[in-house]
């Protein structure tokens, strides 16, 4: 029997790309993926579960699959995407009942993959250049998807500690670009001027988006257990990188920040919240090298992967890089998956 798998998030960015490499995998037997929203892309094989905000329906679909690996992908990091007591819910409180259909009794659960981020470790003037696995943040957390992100990783550890049968293993990502990723970053950065904040040039760490889903089928291949950064070798100051997309800075004063950034959230073009900000003025640089030793292959460094986002930006403009937005119809899903109507490749060999 091949690996059966559980992908949180699946209508999220991460979730349904995932999945989709997943199905290319012939050792992954069974694909099952939960999320509140439908499916974004297109998948063959994973079958979609609508779950509530806080995943409680995880202990039957654990029981019900016997699933022995689950992805946990849908942490959310951008707090511009959801906040307040939905982020706490959805980042907290699904987590929790994730643990619990995996630590059950019964539980078929043996490992278990989380895709966190560097927020965890803030940023602030205190920083040490790099950030090594073991260290904590220099500053307390000053934002909601921080504190979220640092109570999940504490039930985490408390799960692995409980739980020796089941191998945990943390993923914290730096920020990601690539060529179809949309972020506060990512947003910023194909503004006609980046902004910048005045007296500030941070060194700034990236991961290409193709290497988050290949660092994440690598641990799952692999079994890793523990917390591993994910990052692209090198950091770029800010300027160097609106440079390299083809862009002019504009200066935001470095008092009252946000205020002066308000203006861009209210017009729609990008909003910068407190964990952003603060990052355009420390930076944050992590110590990739625990996941290299356990033999994870980069393909992109940090310099790549704003490449990569350049390369992606000007082919949107140009219309080249279009994607047919895909809709989720549960009724033809059924149809072409079941129906005794379809001809399948197999029928005919």
């Amino acid at each position: 029997m091949g690996r059966r798998v559980l992908v949180t998030g699946l209508g999220s960015f991460w979730g349904g790309r995932l999945a989709q490499a997943l199905e290319n995998d012939p050792s992954v037997e069974l694909i099952v993926g939960l999320d509140t929203t439908d499916p974004t892309v297109k998948l063959e094989r994973t079958e979609f579960v609508r779950a509530d905000q806080g995943y409680s329906i995880l202990s039957r679909i654990v029981r019900a699959t016997r699933v022995d690996t689950i992805l946990h992908t849908f942490l959310v990091v951008d707090s511009t995407s959801m906040s307040g007591r939905p982020l706490h819910e959805n980042n907290v409180i699904g987590t929790m009942n994730l643990l619990a259909a995996a630590g059950a009794p019964d539980s078929s659960v043996r490992h278990l993959v989380v895709k966190s981020s560097t927020l965890v470790y803030g940023a602030t003037h205190r920083d040490p250049t790099w950030f090594r696995e073991d260290m904590t943040r220099t500053g307390a957390a000053r934002t909601r998807v921080e504190r979220s992100l640092l109570e999940v990783e504490s039930y985490l550890r408390d799960f692995a500690e409980d739980s020796p049968h089941v191998t945990v293993a943390i993923l914290r990502f730096a920020n990601v670009l690539g060529t179809d990723i949309v972020n506060p970053i990512s947003k910023a950065l194909s503004l006609p001027l980046v902004p910048s904040i005045f007296g500030f040039d941070p060194l700034l760490q990236f991961v290409e988006e193709d290497d988050v889903i290949r660092a994440l089928e690598f641990v799952m291949r692999t079994d890793l257990s523990g917390i591993y950064n994910v990052a692209g070798d090198g950091r770029l100051p800010w300027s160097e990188v609106a440079t390299m997309a083809g862009k002019r800075q504009i200066f935001m004063p470095p008092l009252l920040t946000g205020l002066s950034a308000a203006p861009l959230t209210r017009l729609g073009l990008v909003e910068l919240p407190d964990e952003v900000i603060d990052l355009l003025r420390y930076g944050r640089g992590v110590d990739n090298s625990r996941l290299k030793r356990a033999g994870f292959d980069y393909r992109f460094t940090s310099a790549g992967a704003v490449d990569s986002f350049r390369k992606g930006y000007r082919l949107r403009k140009i219309g080249v890089l279009d994607h047919p937005q895909y809709k989720y119809e549960r009724d033809v899903e059924t149809f072409f998956r079941q129906s005794p109507a379809v001809i399948r490749p197999e029928r005919l060999s």
